[in-house]
């Protein structure tokens, strides 16, 4: 069961001092986030999503995340292709949904529908 990757749409860097990671990216980028909360801190790059998420470890890597029509469906075509469930289905605000699958020697994939996304 194959599905239709739409792109990347967003990249989430764990981080375990948000304020020190906040600082860092704003100097970086020359602007603070768009959106700044204890939960989530997002920046917008170029149309595309670069999120920090509190309280995890680097060590983890990034989230990558894929826009997809049906985040369930990704998550199935991928489970079915041998990758397991990291992280179920959710909306997280605003109709945008995402999930994670660890897949075998790569790593964790994201899927995302988000249905807000355009390219400026």
């Amino acid at each position: 069961m194959a599905i239709e990757l739409q792109g990347l749409r967003t990249v989430i860097y764990p981080v375990a001092d948000l304020d020190a990671a906040k600082a860092w990216w704003a100097e970086l980028l020359g602007e603070q986030p768009y959106f700044d909360e204890p939960f989530y801190v997002g920046f917008n790059v170029a149309g595309y999503e670069l999120g920090l998420l509190p309280g995890q470890d680097p060590a983890d890597g990034a989230l990558t995340y894929w826009g997809v029509e049906a985040v369930d469906e990704a998550v199935a075509a991928a489970n079915a292709a041998g990758a397991t469930e990291h992280t179920p289905a959710s909306e997280v605000g605003g109709g945008i949904v995402t999930a994670t699958v660890r897949v075998p020697g790569v790593g964790i994939v994201g899927f995302i529908h988000n249905p807000h996304f355009s390219l400026p």
